[in-house]
C-alpha cells in the first residue's frame, strides 16, 4: 500500500485529487484505461473525468424499501445540480437499506453492516468527497461513522421530518400515536382496525418521524456536530426549502474538497460535547448516546457514557416537541430549528463557539445571532420546559451503567413514584421479569403475575448480543386492567433500547446485558428492586451472597444465529455504553490516505 501524499501534485502545481490516481495517472495509462472507460458508457466524457474536477459521491439512502428516506431519490438531482455548478462531478451510489419500522429483528443490526459497506465504497472508489443522505434512525450514525473512519471531506444532507399529523384534531406524532393507540386498545376504547388507522394517520407524507424520535434527534445531532449546513436538520421533507438545501449542500461539498475540510477537523471533542448539550436541549432520543459514542470512537475521540450526564444532564429542555413536549417537527422548523436552539445555548455559554462546521464557519459565527421565531415551540434558556433535561447514568448491583431520559419523566410519574415524603427521588418495586418481548406479549395479561401499580416491568435478552442488535422493546405498557384503572405507565427496565418516540422514562441500555453476563440474568419475578435517582443507583435487594449463588446457577448462554451476518456481528460487537461498535473496526482511521492495489 502507498500513501496519496507520496504523489499529491501535478505539473501545474495544483494539489492532486484522490480521483486522479484512478482516472488520470500518466505513469500508468494501461490501468487508467481500465478505470475510466465504463464511466463513459452512460454519458460522462473522458475530458470531464480527467479534468481535475472533484469527483463527489452521493451516498443514496433512499429507496422503496426505506420509505422514510425515499425523498432522497428526488433530492439527489438537486445535490447533483449543486455539485455541477460548483465545478464537481457527481456519482450516486446506494447505501445499504435500513428501515426502522420494518426491518426484523431490528434495524440496529444493520447500522454496523451499512457502516462497513460505506467504508469500503469510499476507500475503494475514486471519490474526493461525499454527500451523506440521511433520514431514518440508523442511516445518520452509519454514515457519520464511515465518514469518520475514512476522513474524506463529507457533509450530511438530512431528508427531513414529515409534515404535522393529527388524530381527532390534535397533533399526533409518529410513534407517539402508536403508543397511545395501544393504550386505548387495552382499554377497549378502540378496535384493532382503529389502532392501525391511528398509526397510519401519523405518517401523512414523505419524510422521517415528525416527533423528536431518533431520526430527528440524530439529524439534529449531525447539525450540532457541524457535519451539515445550518438549518438542515428540521426542514420538512416536502418543503421547497429542503430541495434548496440539497442544492446548497452539493455546492458546499465541492468547496470543502478544495479546502480539504475533513471530518477530522470538524468532529473534535468540542463538537461531541456540543452534540451532547444540544441533544439534551431538544429532548433527544436515548438512542443518540450509543450513536454519538460510536461516531466518536471511529473518529478516535474519547466519549464516555458518563459524559451524557456530566455534560448534558443539567441542560434545560428548550424544544417543546413530542414526546417530551407538545409540537412536532414542522413547528420545530418554523420556530427556528437547531440554529435557534444553538443560538440560545451559545448566548448562555453552554456550547463551544469555536468549533468549526461544514460551512467553514464556527458555531458562534453561525448561531450567535439566531433568534427563536416562536417561543411556544422553542423556549428561551431563561424559560425552559424543564431545568434539567439530559440523561442520568445509573449503576448498581444489576449493571455498571444504564440510562434514563429525564425529559420524559411526567408529573404523574413523578407523583406516583418519586415523591414519597422522606424518599423523594426513589422508589422500590416488585419486578415482573420477561425473557424478551415475545414473553412479555404472551404473558403481560396473565392475572397470576398480579401486576399492580407498585410493580416494575423488566425485559432482558434484548441487547446487542442477546437479540441481536439491541431491540426497541423496553417501553412496555401495563396490563389492560391497570390502564383501565388510570395507571397508564409503569416503570420499565431492560438491557435493550426503546423508540426515541416513546414517552416512557425507562431504565435502559443496561450494561453488561444479560447475554453478556449482566445481573439482569439473575432477576426473578417477585424480587424487590430499589431505584434511587438521587444517588444514581438501581439495586436488587438481596445479599451479595445470594447474588453470587444465583450467578453460579445460571445456565450457559445459548445464542441462535439466524443469518451469517448475525453470527459475525455477535462475534465482534461491543456493548451499548461503548457504542455497540464492531470492536476491530475502531482502530482504523484516515483511510483516504491509503491507495488500494490495482484491480487488474
Amino acid at each position: 500500500m502507498s500513501s496519496v501524499s507520496s504523489d499529491n501534485s501535478n505539473p501545474s502545481g495544483r494539489k492532486r485529487l484522490r480521483s486522479e490516481i484512478w482516472f488520470n495517472d500518466p505513469a500508468d495509462p494501461g490501468e487508467t484505461a481500465i478505470y475510466i472507460d465504463r464511466y463513459m458508457i452512460w454519458g460522462l466524457t473522458r475530458a470531464e473525468l480527467q479534468s481535475g474536477r472533484p469527483i463527489i459521491g452521493i451516498s443514496q439512502s433512499g429507496s422503496e424499501l426505506t420509505p422514510c428516506n425515499r425523498i432522497h431519490l428526488a433530492l439527489a438531482a438537486r445535490v447533483k445540480d449543486g455539485i455541477r455548478d460548483a465545478g464537481g462531478i457527481p456519482i450516486e451510489f446506494p447505501l445499504h437499506p435500513m428501515q426502522e419500522s420494518c426491518r426484523r429483528p431490528t434495524a440496529a443490526l444493520d447500522r454496523n453492516l451499512a457502516y462497513l459497506g460505506l467504508v469500503e465504497v469510499l476507500c475503494g472508489y475514486p471519490f474526493d468527497g461525499v454527500v451523506l443522505t440521511t433520514a431514518c434512525d440508523k442511516t445518520t450514525p452509519a454514515s457519520l461513522m464511515a465518514a469518520a473512519t475514512v476522513n474524506l471531506p463529507a457533509i450530511v444532507l438530512s431528508g427531513g421530518p414529515m409534515i404535522d399529523s393529527y388524530y381527532n384534531g390534535k397533533l399526533a406524532g409518529s410513534g407517539m400515536a402508536l403508543w397511545e393507540a395501544r393504550r386505548l386498545r387495552a382499554e377497549d376504547k378502540i378496535t384493532d382496525d382503529e389502532l392501525i388507522e391511528i398509526n397510519c394517520n401519523s405518517s401523512p407524507g414523505p419524510g422521517h418521524c415528525n416527533t423528536m424520535g431518533t431520526a430527528l434527534s440524530m439529524n439534529s445531532v449531525a447539525e450540532a456536530l457541524g457535519m451539515s449546513l445550518p438549518g438542515c436538520a428540521a426542514i420538512p421533507a416536502p418543503d421547497g426549502a429542503r430541495a434548496r438545501m440539497a442544492y446548497e449542500t452539493g455546492r458546499r461539498m465541492v468547496e470543502m474538497v478544495r479546502e480539504d475540510l475533513t471530518p477530522k477537523k470538524i468532529l473534535t471533542r468540542q463538537a461531541f460535547e456540543n452534540a451532547i448539550v444540544v441533544n439534551s436541549a431538544i429532548g433527544g432520543s436515548t438512542n443518540c448516546a450509543p450513536h454519538i459514542t460510536a461516531i466518536a470512537r471511529h473518529m478516535g475521540v474519547e466519549v464516555d457514557v458518563k459524559d451524557f450526564e456530566t455534560i448534558g444532564h443539567d441542560v434545560p429542555l428548550l424544544a417543546n416537541v413530542q414526546p417530551a413536549g407538545q409540537y412536532l417537527g414542522q413547528g420545530f422548523h418554523r420556530a427556528g430549528g437547531v440554529p435557534a436552539i444553538m443560538g440560545e445555548l451559545v448566548r448562555a455559554g453552554r456550547l463551544h463557539e469555536d468549533a468549526i462546521t461544514a460551512n467553514g464557519r464556527t458555531v458562534g459565527e453561525n448561531c450567535r445571532n439566531v433568534r427563536i421565531l416562536d417561543e411556544n415551540i422553542i423556549r428561551t434558556y431563561a424559560n425552559p420546559l424543564k431545568k434539567q433535561a439530559g440523561f442520568m447514568v445509573l449503576s448498581g448491583n444489576l449493571f455498571t451503567s444504564a440510562l434514563i431520559k429525564t425529559s420524559v419523566v411526567s408529573e404523574d410519574f413523578r407523583r406516583r413514584f418519586l415523591s414519597t415524603p422522606g424518599s423523594e427521588g426513589s422508589f422500590t418495586s416488585r419486578v415482573i421479569v420477561f425473557d424478551g418481548p415475545e414473553d412479555y406479549r404472551k404473558h403481560i395479561e396473565d392475572p397470576r403475575l398480579n401486576v399492580d401499580e407498585q410493580c416494575m416491568l423488566v425485559v432482558r435478552g434484548t441487547g446487542p448480543l442477546g437479540y441481536p442488535g439491541s431491540s426497541e422493546v423496553v417501553n412496555m405498557q401495563p396490563p389492560g386492567a391497570l390502564i383501565r384503572s388510570g395507571m397508564r405507565m409503569l416503570p420499565c427496565m431492560g438491557d435493550g433500547r426503546q423508540s426515541g418516540t416513546s414517552d416512557s422514562p425507562s431504565i435502559l441500555h443496561a450494561v453488561p446485558e444479560s447475554a453478556a453476563g449482566g445481573n439482569l440474568a439473575i432477576l426473578r419475578t417477585g424480587d424487590m428492586v430499589k431505584v434511587d435517582l438521587k444517588n444514581r443507583r438501581v439495586d436488587l435487594l438481596v445479599s451479595d451472597e445470594e447474588i453470587e449463588i444465583r450467578r453460579r446457577s445460571l445456565p450457559p448462554v445459548q445464542l441462535r444465529h439466524d443469518s451469517p451476518w448475525q453470527e459475525l456481528y455477535r462475534a465482534h460487537v461491543g456493548q451499548l455504553d461503548t457504542g455497540a461498535c464492531l470492536e476491530f473496526a475502531v482502530s482504523y482511521h484516515d483511510l483516504r490516505e491509503i491507495v488500494p492495489r490495482h484491480s487488474h
